[in-house]
């Protein structure tokens, strides 16, 4: 299968963090929850199995769902506002008011994913499947879970007649999975209604918390953001005719540095945030100690690095 989700874990966590925990799934059957577990599953389904793949599906459907839900649930039109910045391309924003005795939080998660395609998947992609305690779905890690744990948490919130000392706002963005490129999510939502989502801090899907045996062991702070660089390569040569082709071509030339590319591992450069991120790892989780212990040394060890990503993923 193509994209195997934790169990709700990392929800359960957010949860927790946020107050009144509210557990989306325990690794039983969806028969087996208790009511308000049954709602949150509702909400997660609902979002997951919205296509929302950024060139060709639609978050603007997906925010409007949470929308109605948040409405349905008792908050004001004034509270939720949901925003269509083109068409297709759907934004939320939502506001459980406390008492102000402090400055707002905002919580931020994203609607879009990226692309699935369905022969390359076991399951279809756009419907939530739940199987030997994990969920599957496009979405369902990134971001899925993440904007599915803030609006179950803010209804519950709601309903319990819950009024915390800051306002908790609720920020669900598209086209967060291509850097925001168009201009139509974080951006717009920050040029258009800056007051909306002004906050003291926010809370986003960058920082991890980190898990052992089912426990947290550490919980992730980013201080900036690794972006992507693109590059394009342009090789001339003296030119020719395809009738008489040479050896000493263009085409072949940029192949051949495509190659020696491949072949180059670039060196591990640390800097004080992530020298201080493995040790810190080291100490919480000794499974990984001598990775880290490679990785620290003077000389870095790429293999450490690899070993650590190896382990690591799901």
């Amino acid at each position: 299968m193509s994209h195997k989700a934790r169990n709700m874990v990392r929800s359960l966590q957010l949860a927790a963090a946020l107050g009144p925990v509210l557990l989306l799934a325990t690794g039983v059957a969806a028969q087996g929850l208790t009511e308000q577990q049954q709602f949150a599953r509702g909400i997660y389904q609902e979002l997951v199995e919205i296509n929302t793949t950024t060139a060709t599906g639609d978050t603007q459907k997906a925010a409007e769902a949470m929308g109605a839900r948040l409405r349905a649930a008792g908050f004001s039109e004034a509270d939720v506002h949901v925003f269509s910045p083109a068409p297709h391309k759907g934004n939320l924003v939502a506001r459980l008011p406390g008492s102000g005795a402090r400055k707002p939080i905002l919580l931020v998660a994203h609607l879009d994913v990226v692309p699935a395609l369905r022969e390359d998947w076991t399951v279809d992609p756009f419907k939530l499947t739940e199987q030997d305690g994990y969920f599957y779905g496009r979405g369902s890690s990134d971001d899925k879970f993440m904007a599915s744990a803030f609006i179950t948490n803010l209804i519950r919130y709601k309903k319990e007649g819950y009024k915390p000392d800051r306002d908790i706002i609720v920020a669900l963005e598209t086209d967060e999975e291509i850097l925001d490129a168009n201009g139509l999510g974080m951006q717009w939502l920050i040029k258009n209604h800056r007051n909306l989502i002004d906050a003291e801090f926010a809370l986003n899907e960058g920082g991890g918390v980190g898990l052992k045996n089912g426990k947290a062991i550490r919980n992730s702070v980013q201080t900036s953001e690794k972006v992507s660089v693109g590059y394009r390569l342009t090789v001339k040569d003296r030119g020719g005719h395809s009738s008489l082709p040479r050896k000493d071509n263009a085409i072949y030339h940029l192949a051949e540095g495509l190659v020696r590319l491949s072949n180059y591992s670039f060196p591990m450069n640390l800097n004080e945030t992530t020298r201080a991120y493995f040790a810190k790892t080291a100490e919480a989780d000794k499974s990984h100690a001598d990775d880290i212990k490679a990785i620290l040394a003077s000389q870095p060890d790429l293999a450490g690095a690899g070993a650590i990503v190896g382990k690591s993923r799901v």
